[in-house]
Order: C-alpha cells, then sequence, then structure tokens
C-alpha cells in the first residue's frame, strides 16, 4: 500500500561464497524539473520556479537507501541520471547519489554512469563538474541541427552551442552521444541526408535517433488537432527511417535496437538492461523499476507529482505508488515487447525456459505466417525482429502477442 514500507526479504550475508552469483542491477535516478517544457515532450517533467537542492537530495538519497534493502543480492552495472533535465542538478547532488550507490551496493568495476544534459552554455559550463562528480558518459539532448527546426521543437539552445556542447563533451568524457529526431513536418529526405552527415562528422561512438511522434496531451497534439501542424506520412517516415538505417551502417554504426547505433562494444549498457528484461530499479518522481528477489519479478511504480513524491519519501522512507509481482504470462509480454526492439532479439533458452514450452508452440498462431514474410527470424539460439520487422514493430508484436 502506498506509504507503508516495503522491506526486502532475509538476505543471506554477501560473504557467504555458496550464492550464486549477483544478478546485475541498472539505477535510474528522475531529475523531474526543466525550465520549459518542449511542445512534443510527454515525459514527466515539470516547470518550477525553485526548488530546494538540499531537500531534494536527502530525498533522492532515502529512496535510494530504500530501494537497497530490496536489492541487497545484485551488482549494478549502471547508473543513468534522466529527467526532466538532469543538468540541472547541482554536482554536489550528483556526487552525493553515486557515492551513496558504490556504498550500498557492489559495482561492476567498469560501472557506466551516464547523465542526460542539454547543450545549452550554462548547462554545458557544468560538464567538467559533473565528470568530476563520478559521471563517465554524457547523452546530449541536441534534437537537431537545423537552426529552424531547433526553433520548431521548442529547445533552449542555437546550433551554435550544440556544437560547442558535443564538442566540449567529447574533450570531458570517455564516452557520450547525443540525440536527434527527425521525420518533422515537410523534412525531405535531401535535408536529413545533410543533417545526418553533419551529426556523424561530431559523433563519437553512438547516436540516438528518434522520429517524431505526436504524443498525447503534449503541445504538437494540440496543434495537430486544430490543423496547425501536419505530422509527415508514414511513407515519407519510413523512406526517411530506411536512409538513416543504411547511412548508420555505413558509418560504422549500426542499430543495435530501433532508435540507437553504436560501435561494436559502445552500446549504451543501461538502455540494454531495459531491452535485455534484467533488474532496474527507479528513484525519484515517476520512476519504475522491475526487480527480482527469490524467483518473483516485480513491477514497481513511483508517486508521478513532484511534490507527493517528495511528501511521502519524507513521511515514510520511499515514494512507491506501486509494488507488485508479475505473473509469468506478463513476463512474457514484456520480454518480447522488450527484447524484439534489440537487433539481437531475445535468448531462445531465457524466453523458453520463462515460458515452459518452445517458441514454436508459444506462438504457433502467428510465428510461421511472420517468418515467412521475412519480419521475424528465429535460430537455435534466439528470435528476432529483422529490419523490416523492427521498423513495422507495433504491427508484428500485436500478431505475436494478441
Amino acid at each position: 500500500m502506498p506509504g507503508e514500507p516495503i522491506l526486502a526479504p532475509g538476505l543471506p550475508p554477501r560473504e557467504d561464497r555458496s550464492l550464486p552469483e549477483p544478478r546485475p542491477l541498472a539505477i535510474y535516478v528522475h531529475w523531474p524539473f526543466c525550465r520549459s517544457k518542449c511542445p512534443y515532450c510527454d515525459f514527466n517533467s515539470h516547470v518550477r520556479e525553485r526548488i530546494d537542492p538540499a531537500r531534494w537530495t536527502r530525498a533522492l538519497l532515502a529512496d535510494l537507501d530504500h530501494q537497497a534493502a530490496l536489492t541487497s543480492d545484485h551488482i549494478v552495472g549502471s547508473v543513468f541520471f534522466g529527467g526532466g533535465t538532469p543538468s540541472l542538478m547541482p554536482a554536489e547532488t550528483v556526487a552525493a547519489l553515486i557515492e551513496r550507490v558504490k556504498a550500498r551496493w557492489p559495482t561492476a568495476a567498469d560501472v557506466e554512469i551516464t547523465l542526460e544534459a542539454n547543450p545549452n552554455s550554462a548547462e554545458a559550463g557544468r560538464f567538467r563538474a559533473y565528470a568530476e562528480a563520478g559521471v563517465n558518459r554524457l547523452s546530449l539532448g541536441v534534437q537537431s541541427l537545423d537552426p529552424a527546426a531547433l526553433k520548431f521543437l521548442g529547445r533552449a539552445h542555437d546550433r551554435a552551442e550544440a556544437v560547442a556542447a558535443i564538442e566540449t563533451a567529447g574533450k570531458i568524457f570517455p564516452r557520450f552521444s547525443f540525440d536527434l529526431i527527425y521525420a518533422r513536418p515537410d523534412q525531405t529526405p535531401a535535408a536529413w541526408r545533410r543533417e545526418l552527415d553533419e551529426a556523424l562528422a561530431l559523433a563519437g561512438d553512438h547516436l540516438s535517433l528518434y522520429q517524431l511522434t505526436i504524443e498525447p496531451a503534449t503541445v504538437f497534439a494540440v496543434m495537430a488537432g486544430r490543423g496547425r501542424l501536419v505530422p509527415l506520412g508514414d511513407e515519407a517516415a519510413a523512406e526517411l527511417y530506411e536512409m538513416t538505417q543504411a547511412r548508420l551502417a555505413a558509418a560504422g554504426l549500426p542499430a543495435y535496437e530501433i532508435s540507437n547505433h553504436a560501435r561494436p562494444g559502445h552500446e549504451c549498457r543501461h538502455n540494454l538492461a531495459y531491452w535485455r528484461y534484467e533488474d532496474y530499479v527507479g528513484i525519484g518522481p515517476g520512476a519504475h523499476g522491475r526487480l527480482s528477489q527469490g524467483k518473483v519479478k516485480y513491477a514497481t511504480r513511483q508517486r508521478r507529482v513532484p511534490e507527493a513524491w517528495l511528501a511521502a519519501v519524507e513521511a515514510g522512507g520511499h515514494g512507491f505508488e506501486e509494488f507488485g509481482a508479475i505473473d509469468r504470462d506478463a513476463q512474457i509480454v514484456e520480454l518480447v515487447m522488450m527484447g524484439l526492439r534489440l537487433s539481437e532479439g531475445i535468448a531462445r533458452a531465457r524466453l523458453e525456459a520463462l515460458a515452459g514450452i518452445p517458441i514454436e508452440a508459444l506462438f504457433a498462431r502467428s510465428l510461421p505466417a511472420l517468418v515467412e514474410g521475412g519480419f521475424v527470424r528465429i535460430s537455435e539460439t534466439h528470435i528476432a525482429a529483422t529490419a523490416a520487422g523492427r521498423q513495422r514493430l507495433d504491427a508484428v508484436l500485436a500478431e505475436l502477442l494478441t
């Protein structure tokens, strides 16, 4: 129940070497605040005139401590500061959270610690402080290198700031990435090709390239409903998608997930944890988690409104609104929905162990046609969506899971 303590079962001390290897764990920390709300954004982000950084630091640490008690048989492989705009967080808060993670869990020697950042000059000025706090990977929300598109997308930075921030990130952090949004209204293949080439000239070893989607309850949704915004058509968007896949693969950054491209070995390990359906905890307002205790996997969800979450943590030590076991059928659905986003797909042994039957029997109704149509491939070790299947993944999933 919300507000009541949720306690971990008794776990044997880690010194017992007869114990199985600890489970991998990813930690997501949500900073819900932004300077302004972008018109395309449906994330749990909020604009506030002022907040109390010390109070928020204490609450985030308390939430982290509570969830550490639930996952003490895990080892942390990645930490991700997302938002909102985490580059508005004080560097001292970031440092305190990283220090507490390492105090509460064993961590991998090469733990990946990512922070999302805006590229405007004021926030770029804090990059070195974040690196000194322990961040070793930066993810920049560039969204476009076209000045008109930046204005359309409601971004607070200009092209020059974006380029400067990318170059600064490359000098400070051993790993960095940046995001672009394409399939914008009236965008042509020639214009997107030029922007892609510019991006590749600036990129390190990872790029995230997202098609613009009109999400409900956003400014863009209101504009579209009033006829003031006409989304790019499906055929035109598909052409841009196919060009993106081919161009990035030729440049040595193939897609390892629908919208994410990296040189082999430079994939975002934190996001891989989600897509591979590994355990992760969500710290902060609205954050979700999936965590295992014994053979049971649990879903967690925190209170969404920042002030409500903050009050709950200060009153009871956590902000959970949901904490419940996930049944086998729901786990199968989640594993398939996440895993088929990846080029590598899903390990056959894992899916079959969860389902208790072979893949061919699990998807007997739809799998033959999807394989014959070239949308899904199966092997002795994996089931995966093909490139054509990933482009139409919603339809593929609907066939498999209904």
